[in-house]
């Protein structure tokens, strides 16, 4: 038996003491989180998975990992398929599982601080329908059995510059009070660990890879906040920044706090808050709204200073980037390079700029057939090397104070074959397709995302995830609610309207299983385009692209692209140089000016 699998041994058995026959496991923490600190990984420790989305389900004869079509070969090389069976979503749920393989009597536990209202609500009337029973638990079974389970990060929380921000926070709280006006709501409970960076202008160390600290706020109605943060966080320099408005509580104050509401309006995110905050509120006395936090949109409009700040963030993690690619270029044949090494040079440059705070990810350093696993990660065991024949991906960002980082660029290793260069310029072609796009003000990334897919449809290809997600300022490299995304892959469809000062990545890609991958990813910003002629009633909207490095042209097939396409990659790589040329040196500048010659 492996260690996992004496792990899920263990969670049975552990379940039999609570009179359980199952649990459900999500990939999150008590903060519906995407990306959680060590001491919430509860599914990686418990399967091995190393992904950064999936939920499994143990029950007394079987168990199941679901998990989406980035992960479908992740899944196999790091889950024992002897212990474990693998369940695609969307195409299945969890609740739709537990309907098929519970049976009557069977109570099937779940941890109310990692489960969603609606999630709860699902499983809870499928296991309903056959006679069994949902069970919130007091404590998490696994974090009993969880020996060496890590502490929580005691990392201080940080101010973070209103020069940055670009609106301070009492002005945030002051908006965040109008909404709760127009909602006739007496208070908001923030739970998303970025909304409350976001609106109160503080940063953390709590998750890697995003600035972020552990805790709740609940904003007022008249903008008063009170936030509940572990003492250990907070400083002198803190109290200062956030004045006599906030005011400061002990983290495990929070839950007893949400039952003094009684009478009250309260609103809570059901996506975003999860079923233990909605029931103690509840049960409390509050009436609870189930409104969406007020923070998620003002967040994903980016002022004059977020948008300025992510340009001058760009164009330092571009120069970083070209001069990794020079790098690899003439390193990657010799045969003595891997995964790792690649990714600590990629990382040393971006160091030598002096003002890197974090990735905003773990890099994506992927060789060969690694590169065909979209989010694939890099561990001493997987590590490959880089050899010729090959192509390379590298997909990594760098967190700095002024902006948020994310770009994917792929370089042979040597001569790529004729099938790489037509399938990579079919993935130019619809990575050109979105930057290009004009549509109308209010339209939903859902209705552009096959934008990026024609040219592989074309072929009988496809990629299987989203186009393009959002991101945030010096917050997390993955920011909702917009994203391009159509309904029948990862995550489902994207039908937030598209709106001015949005930022998103633009990122086709294409994969073949065991050989390689593509992918070419820049950061947008949303914009406002005016069309002579056009209907001055149907305000039209573009993409500014604001990612700068060299798009690999011996990969490129110029007979594949038309003369827009064509004219389009010869202006951005013109401005390539022109960005990025006077932070290069030498050597550097000459090659990336190289790089960036028309291509014809």
């Amino acid at each position: 038996m492996t260690d996992h699998s004496d792990r899920l041994a263990a969670l049975r058995a552990e379940l039999v003491t609570h009179g359980l026959a199952g649990l459900v496991v999500p990939l999150t923490d008590e903060h519906m989180s995407e990306y959680v600190g060590g001491y919430a990984q509860r599914l990686a420790w418990l399967t091995g998975f190393e992904g950064s989305a999936g939920t499994a389900v143990v029950l007394p004869e079987t168990a199941a990992i679901f998990i989406d079509g980035r992960y479908t070969i992740q899944v196999r090389e790091q889950v024992d398929a002897g212990d474990w069976t693998y369940v695609d979503v969307p195409q299945h749920s969890v609740a739709g599982w537990l309907a098929r393989q519970a049976k009557a009597g069977q109570r099937i536990g779940y941890d109310p601080w990692l489960h969603t209202v609606g999630q709860v609500a699902a499983m809870r009337a499928a296991l309903a329908d056959v006679g069994a029973e949902l069970v919130a638990v007091d404590a998490n079974p696994i974090d009993a059995i969880w020996t060496d389970r890590p502490q929580p990060s005691p990392a201080r929380m940080t101010v973070h510059d209103d020069a940055h921000a670009g609106v301070a926070s009492a002005a945030k709280r002051a908006a965040i009070a109008d909404w709760l006006a127009e909602q006739r709501a007496d208070a908001v409970v923030l739970t998303a660990l970025d909304s409350i960076a976001w609106a109160l202008n503080v940063r953390g160390g709590d998750v890697a890879h995003t600035p972020v600290a552990l805790g709740y706020a609940i904003v007022a109605a008249d903008g008063t906040t009170d936030l509940f943060v572990a003492p250990g966080k907070v400083d002198d320099a803190l109290r200062q920044h956030l004045g006599n408005a906030v005011r400061i509580h002990d983290r495990q104050a929070f839950a007893g706090a949400l039952g003094r509401y009684d009478g009250q309006r309260i609103a809570a995110d059901p996506e975003r808050a999860v079923a233990a905050i909605h029931e103690a509120l509840a049960a409390g006395g509050a009436r609870v709204l189930p409104l969406r936090d007020p923070v998620v949109l003002a967040k994903a409009l980016k002022n004059p200073a977020e948008v300025a700040g992510h340009r001058a963030a760009s164009i330092r993690d571009g120069a970083a980037l070209s001069r990794f690619l020079r790098w690899i270029e003439r390193e990657g044949p010799k045969g003595g390079e891997t995964e790792l090494s690649a990714a600590a040079r990629l990382l040393a440059f971006r160091e030598e700029t002096g003002l890197l705070r974090d990735t905003s990810f773990s890099t994506i350093s992927a060789t060969g057939a690694h590169g065909a696993i979209p989010h694939y990660h890099v561990t001493e065991a997987s590590n490959a090397r880089i050899a010729p024949g090959q192509l390379f991906l590298i997909d990594s960002g760098g967190q700095y104070a002024d902006g948020t980082t994310d770009v994917t660029r792929v370089m042979p290793i040597g001569a790529p074959t004729e099938e790489m260069r037509d399938r990579f310029t079919r993935v130019l072609k619809g990575h050109i397709a979105i930057a290009t796009a004009i549509f109308p003000d209010g339209t939903p990334g859902a209705q552009i995302d096959g934008f990026a897919r024609r040219p592989l449809w074309e072929a009988g290809l496809d990629f299987g995830h989203g186009t393009g997600h959002g991101i945030g300022s010096y917050l997390a490299v993955h920011e909702g609610p917009q994203r391009i995304a159509a309904p029948n892959y990862p995550g489902g469809a994207s039908l937030e309207p598209l709106r001015a000062g949005m930022m998103l990545s633009n990122e086709p890609g294409y994969y073949k299983a065991g050989e390689y991958g593509i992918r070419i990813e820049n950061l947008l910003l949303t914009i406002p385009v005016t069309i002579p002629g056009g209907d001055p009633e149907r305000p039209m909207l573009g993409f500014e692209t604001l990612t700068f490095a060299p798009i690999e042209r011996t990969l490129i097939d110029p007979a594949l692209l038309t003369q827009v396409e064509l004219s389009w990659l010869n202006a951005y790589h013109a401005e390539v140089v022109a960005r990025i040329g006077p932070v290069l040196d030498g050597e550097d500048r000459a090659w990336l000016e190289s790089k960036c010659s028309p291509v014809s």
